[in-house]
């Protein structure tokens, strides 16, 4: 380590610190999502994803259908 001498301290002690910052600031364990739930999330956006296709293949529709309203003479 280069920044260890300019600190006047030995780079294990040095690596020694950085390990034990990177412990203290990992996410907890139970911070992070378990895999069930990330199971459940994906299965409801794969259910959704047609869904939302139709209503936007519809929406489109009656706006096409609107606007020939408005401009049609």
């Amino acid at each position: 380590m280069i920044i260890a001498p300019k600190l006047d301290i030995h780079p294990d002690t040095l690596s020694k610190w950085t390990r034990l910052h990177e412990r203290a600031n990992a996410p907890a364990v139970s911070d992070l999502p378990d895999r069930e739930t990330i199971r459940q999330l994906e299965r409801e956006n794969r259910e959704l994803r047609p869904a939302n296709e139709i209503l936007r293949k519809a929406s489109a529709y009656f706006a096409e259908g609107e606007l020939d309203r408005i401009f049609r003479p």
